[in-house]
């Protein structure tokens, strides 16, 4: 059914200011082939980070029979789950904890029975929401997983028995939509005889188009400039194609018919031990790949990229109930100067030097991504220190490079790391990446922004300049400036000491 994103009022929500800064949310996702528990914990600048996940596969959706009841045995596998859960929970404000279950349960005719005894066991209510509000959920949490971006994106979740398509802008859908048609439902009606032959993929991709209809005028390319894919079938396909050698990361129709011609050489899903597929996988493979292929199809999108977040994560960041900063960046990096006690006043003023000597050498229009990266790398460049002193520098490329709470782009985060690792010592460490304006202009203004900032005071910048010309850059400064500065000109000395051993030059001309 289609609609536009609803605004539901949220009764569990929570207002941020009234949390502890230590407080826990979990979120509890009873979907058709897995039921997922995930705990975060309230962190600085009120980022939620993962303290907990747990995941049992549980294939509830397999246990619908012809009268659309769950069976006795679905339900028991399910509330033995949950029993599981609730004693992890034991202590929970029940305004801490949302519970929500999907397109089985939404099915079930006896779905009251089994939510009713699963509220007991996990000691708190579970709510079946409709599939818009499951659409609206799944794009608040892979928004919240994604860089800052104007772009509309068009985010696909193929689940168990169910598919949400969604188009959204910043952290806000747009327009929803949830289909009936899943991984687990698809792969027991047309491959139920475990048959991976063109046939039954030729029958499931069909009926999965028909299914989708309105999706196809409802979700035009012109509607949307990116499409991003969350949850299961997603995350195995880009395993499945990450253990072939290929980049799983991005999904394009001719890596999905790479995939789909692997199942038709193994034939039958006893056989199917694809690598990187998992175990709970191997069952509902089929079905999930037959729907990804029809929605590619049917939308004419030709990259996919994988997303991180999910249902769980919108879940937990409508019980937060705050809105995302402006400047999502900004509070990116903060949070991570809090997290590891980075000198503040400092890091804004290496960042200030740093940004006006760059400006000299390499304008801002001419390298956008160099600009954006020296202004983090200087903001972050001592955020290794936390660890320790000695090579602090390393320590803080590494914390930059697994940060898995900054969302920076791929190619933005590489940049910060190498300007944090060379921001100090030799240069060399950088090898042939040395060689490229780009990197080498932005990473000279930050080391003498460095060396100029060394007594933690703003350093006196008046009539000093650098201009460039080819590979040399020449730094000069007024007349009286060194000998009421030695220190700082005799670091700059062994600045341009270090320079000398790469294709680059700083000469200096200190009056």
């Amino acid at each position: 059914m289609l609609c536009p994103c609803p605004n539901p009022h949220n009764n569990n929500a929570l207002i941020g200011s009234e949390m502890a800064p230590e407080s826990l949310l979990a979120a509890v996702d009873l979907g058709s082939n897995s039921f997922r528990l995930e705990i975060g914990r309230i962190g600085s600048h009120q980022r939620i980070e993962r303290v907990e996940y747990l995941k049992e596969t549980v294939r509830q959706g397999n246990g619908l029979n012809s009268r659309q009841e769950l069976s006795r045995e679905a339900m028991e596998r399910g509330w033995e789950c949950l029993a599981r859960f609730g004693e992890r929970l034991r202590g929970f404000d029940a305004s801490h904890v949302r519970a929500v279950a999907t397109q089985t349960l939404r099915e079930a005719l006896n779905a009251d029975e089994f939510v009713t005894r699963g509220s007991q066991l996990l000691g708190f209510p579970i709510e079946v929401i409709a599939g818009e509000e499951e659409a609206r959920l799944i794009y608040r949490g892979v928004a919240s997983s994604l860089p800052p971006s104007q772009q509309k994106r068009l985010v696909i979740d193929i689940g168990g028995r169910s598919t949400e398509i969604i188009i959204g802008q910043h952290s806000q859908p747009l327009q929803v939509a949830s289909f009936a048609l899943g991984s687990v439902s698809w792969s027991s009606r047309f491959f139920s005889d475990g048959a991976l032959n063109k046939a039954n993929f030729q029958a499931a991709v069909a009926a999965a188009k028909q299914c989708l209809t309105q999706a196809q005028f409802a979700y035009p390319g012109t509607a949307w400039d990116c499409a991003y894919a969350s949850s299961g079938t997603a995350n195995a396909v880009a395993d499945a194609l990450t253990a072939q050698g290929l980049d799983g990361q991005v999904i394009t129709p001719a890596k999905l018919r790479y995939l789909y011609e692997l199942l038709l050489d193994i034939g039958h899903v006893e056989r199917l031990r694809m690598p990187g597929l998992k175990e709970d996988r191997r069952p509902v493979v089929a079905g999930g790949i037959s729907v990804m292929m029809a929605v590619v199809d049917l939308l004419g999108i030709t990259e996919l990229e994988v997303a991180q977040g999910a249902l769980r994560q919108g879940a937990l960041h409508d019980l937060l109930d705050h809105e995302p900063p402006a400047d999502k960046e900004a509070a990116e990096v903060g949070a991570l100067q809090l997290d590891f006690g980075v000198d503040v006043p400092h890091a804004q003023r290496v960042q200030r030097i740093a940004t006006q000597l760059c400006q000299q050498i390499l304008p801002a229009e001419a390298a956008p991504l160099s600009t954006q990266a020296l202004a983090i790398a200087a903001q972050l460049h001592e955020v290794g220190m936390r660890v320790a002193l000695s090579d602090y520098h390393r320590h803080g490329a590494y914390i930059v490079e697994h940060c898995g709470l900054a969302t920076w782009e791929p190619e933005l985060r590489q940049r910060i790391c190498q300007l944090v690792l060379g921001h100090q010592g030799k240069l060399r460490k950088l090898e042939d990446a040395i060689e490229e304006p780009q990197l080498a202009l932005p990473l000279m203004a930050l080391r003498i922004a460095v060396q100029l900032s060394h007594t933690r005071r703003d350093p006196d910048m008046q009539g000093m300049q650098i201009k460039r010309s080819g590979s040399e850059c020449k730094l000069s400064t007024p007349s009286g400036w060194m000998l009421t500065y030695p220190q700082s000109a005799r670091l700059l000395e062994e600045e341009a000491m270090a320079w000398s051993k790469t294709p680059w030059s700083l000469k200096l001309q200190l009056r």
